[in-house]
């Protein structure tokens, strides 16, 4: 069936579509960033291009699809499936395989260099655990399924230009977009004496007379890094979410760093045999100005060859002023090392954290104060919601317990706005 109103010159039809079928083609059209519309055009044209009609499909169980072909196009493959005598179900199923054999998904693409984000502010409690996590979440989330991901104003822009029936009334800024997962292959490391991260994702602090991030850099290592590293199990990161779990003695780390030769460079000389396995890392730093966080912030430095806001400080704060003070301190330790040590830190944003607007005027002015700091800018505001709270005393990843709650789509916009 056609309608002959429709936007650009275009016939609405309407037909029948397996529901498995409709799926690949929202989650193919959406990774290669084309509209369902044309991929449909596509199809069919392929399907009618075709000597003969191939072999055919399951239907059953299909339900009404409709989308928008240029004029004539829908009379010509009604035509050629009465010619081929078979239904136009069948027909157009036939057409939307084609396609998709023909545009196979695009590979995740893999970085020369293991990006390295750093997540710290000095200032503890204000959320460092939860951005790692629920960042690297979404960042290992499977590219061949589609998650909602709440866009910026410039995005659903383009969204719209390229798909007319895309839903982005009037760029909502809080308009949400099924996307595929980033699929990338994500190492958390849990930096913090405290094993805030450790614990919340479900697995038991290292025992202190065993082997330890701690050890390594501190020369003095028990076995092998990569052993201690554990899967953050979940479908939807298959194998591609693991964690590097704390131990207490990172409590003496800034103690036995003092006696260590090229100590800002400890944490790189531990983690580097493990970066080649890994896409991203994300180091979830202590609340400290130590010689820890030296080592931290030499970590996420830009390396030669690596392009800016690759890598680098991702800042935690919250909507009041004492994470503004501990902001200054943070920045301050930043810039000695840049200019002490000739270090190129980017930084990655600031992530606004915990924020609820019925706080009133210390909540809305201090987040409006934080938006007014241009370099870094703020990349992510995340509610302070239940959802997290509930994961945490469950001990789940965030985006497996509650994938479709507001703040999992906020991580990942995050995720995205950083990458």
């Amino acid at each position: 069936m056609t309608s002959p109103a429709s936007p650009g010159d275009r016939e609405k039809v309407v037909s029948k579509l397996p529901g498995w079928l409709r799926q690949d083609l929202k989650i193919r059209a959406a990774q290669l960033g084309i509209g369902i519309q044309a991929a449909v055009e596509q199809g069919i044209a392929g399907w009618c291009s075709l000597a003969s009609s191939p072999a055919s499909i399951d239907t059953s169980g299909a339900e009404s699809f409709s989308t928008w072909l240029p004029p004539g196009q829908w009379h010509t493959f009604k035509a050629a499936a009465g010619d081929r005598k078979v239904s136009i179900t069948q027909a157009l199923a036939q057409a939307i395989q084609l396609w998709l054999q023909k545009n196979p998904a695009p590979a995740v693409r893999r970085p020369a260099v293991p990006r390295r984000i750093i997540v710290c502010n000095q200032k503890g409690g204000v959320g460092k655990t939860a951005i790692t996590a629920g960042t690297g979440e979404a960042m290992a989330e499977d590219a061949d399924d589609l998650y909602p991901v709440r866009i910026s104003k410039h995005f659903a822009a383009l969204l719209k230009e390229r798909d007319t029936e895309a839903d982005t009334s009037d760029n909502d800024p809080l308009a949400i977009e099924d996307l595929p997962g980033l699929g990338m292959r994500v190492l958390l490391v849990d930096f913090d004496p405290q094993c805030h991260l450790t614990q919340q994702l479900g697995h038991a602090p290292l025992p202190m007379d065993g082997d330890s991030l701690t050890k390594h850099m501190a020369g003095e290592p028990v076995g092998k890094l990569q052993d201690l590293i554990v899967a953050v199990d979940d479908d939807r990161f298959g194998d591609r979410l693991h964690l590097l779990p704390s131990c207490n003695d990172a409590f003496l780390l800034d103690v036995k760093l003092a006696g260590v030769r090229a100590r800002e460079a400890a944490l790189e000389r531990a983690l580097a045999p493990l970066e080649s396995a890994y896409d991203v890392i994300i180091v979830d730093c202590p609340p400290s100005l130590g010689l820890s966080m030296d080592a931290a912030v030499h970590y996420g430095r830009r390396r030669p060859n690596e392009a800016p806001g690759d890598s680098g400080a991702l800042v935690v704060v919250q909507a009041e002023d004492s994470s503004a003070d501990a902001y200054t301190l943070l920045t301050s330790q930043v810039e000695d090392l840049r200019n002490d040590l000739a270090l190129e830190v980017d930084y990655l944003g600031i992530v606004v954290n915990h924020y609820d607007a019925r706080r009133g005027y210390i909540a809305t002015s201090s987040l409006q104060a934080w938006m007014d700091i241009k370099d870094p800018r703020v990349v992510g505001v995340i509610g302070d919601l239940k959802e997290q709270k509930e994961a945490v005393r469950v001990k789940r990843p965030l985006l497996a317990y509650a994938p479709k709650s507001d703040q999992a789509v906020a991580m990942r916009a995050l995720a995205r706005e950083i990458s």
